[in-house]
């Protein structure tokens, strides 16, 4: 099969995080026997700096007619500092959300066996958690009308929905639970927002016709607290656009590092992959910046791509090389040896290409060259 990639490095670390990525990709193409095309285009700061606008016009038409989009990273520090500053990094990928309707966000949140010590939380708490955290991606506060008085004293930001765009995603979540732990779990306000209770009620409604689907509901402030107090409490959260954004950053402590934390944004037509991590500037060209979230976002576009087993393979190849230490200094101890950006890379990409080798030995991988004996 042959599918086109539209891939947008970005910003600061998003390039190289990406590069590896696309090394599993290559991997997989070979082994499964794909040609996946890739086309870069770009979003972002680098974008505002070579043209002035932080997602041209040619970033938008390569992405509307590729099969899926992989994107590193966007923002830069000179942006974030400047809050006067009316052209911004973040411009783009809202922009970008908007013009292919991306309106699902779906971040999986996974306590790995091997990085529960990593969490600041306890083991018992966390062993064993699988979370898949569905946010609103095209609404709501970050979308609503904003004002600023004259003087400057007074400021408003609009939160709105609609019972369509809130119907589309309940659906999503509603079907991702069937296939799993078959439970469903709404994070509101309800009892002070006016927004929240139209949730609550639509939501309420559509989860009558997945009978085989228990549904909850519990407040946003309570739901940070329980995310890290019973995180296996949760199956699928489901929940609008802000407190998504605050909720699946509660639960970057579960896994232990924001770094294998992958994502998608999922529309009618067109679909976009990226890690949540942001772009790191202060780690940009040192070759230190953990690229399994990148890796698991390409994972995720697998599949979005009905290639369960590719990405099933990518999926067992992160595994490996936690097992096996394979990891970058974040998920290592201050004196204990990690891999580089690029080491890690290749051992995905060799794992998925070799994983049936019986000559493999794990035991003896040799960092410098190749970690395939």
């Amino acid at each position: 099969m042959k599918y086109t990639i539209a891939v947008i490095p970005g910003d600061g670390i998003g390039p190289e995080v990406t590069t590896q990525a696309k090394k599993a990709l290559d991997a997989v193409a070979e082994v499964y026997d794909h040609i996946f095309l890739y086309k870069e285009a770009q979003m972002g700061a680098c974008a505002i700096e070579k043209t002035g606008d932080p997602l041209p016009q040619e970033t938008v038409e390569i992405c509307k007619n590729a099969d899926a989009i992989l994107c590193g990273a966007i923002g830069q520090l000179k942006y974030d500092n400047d809050p006067t500053l009316k052209i911004r990094p973040e411009q783009g990928l809202l922009r970008l959300r908007q013009e292919l309707e991306l309106f699902c966000n779906v971040r999986p949140v996974k306590a790995y066996p091997k990085l529960l010590k990593n969490s600041p939380l306890k083991k018992e708490i966390i062993s064993g958690t699988d979370i898949l955290i569905y946010r609103e991606l095209m609404s709501g506060i970050y979308f609503g009308k904003k004002e600023l008085s004259e003087d400057g004293l007074k400021a408003s930001d609009v939160c709105s929905y609609t019972v369509d765009e809130i119907s589309r995603i309940t659906h999503l979540a509603f079907k991702a639970a069937q296939d799993r732990k078959k439970k469903v779990t709404l994070i509101d306000k309800a009892n002070v927002l006016a927004t929240s209770r139209l949730w609550r009620k639509t939501v309420a409604k559509i989860g009558e016709q997945y009978p085989d689907v228990a549904l909850d509901f519990m407040f946003i402030d309570n739901a940070a607290m329980q995310i890290v107090l019973n995180p296996k409490r949760f199956d699928v959260i489901l929940t609008e656009n802000l407190f998504g954004d605050v909720i699946s950053d509660v639960a970057c402590v579960i896994g232990g590092s924001i770094g294998i934390l992958a994502s998608s944004s999922i529309g009618e037509k067109n679909a976009l992959f990226e890690p949540i991590h942001g772009s790191y500037p202060q780690a940009a060209g040192k070759d230190i910046a953990n690229p399994l979230a990148s890796i698991l976002s390409a994972a995720m576009l697998l599949e979005h791509l009905g290639l369960q087993d590719e990405a099933d393979a990518i999926h067992r190849a992160v595994e490996k090389s936690l097992d096996l230490g394979i990891t970058t200094q974040d998920l290592k101890g201050k004196n204990q040896y990690s891999a580089s950006t690029a080491k890690v890379g290749d051992f995905i990409a060799d794992y998925i290409s070799n994983q049936e080798d019986s000559n493999m030995n794990f035991k003896n991988i040799h960092m410098g060259q190749s970690t395939i004996i």
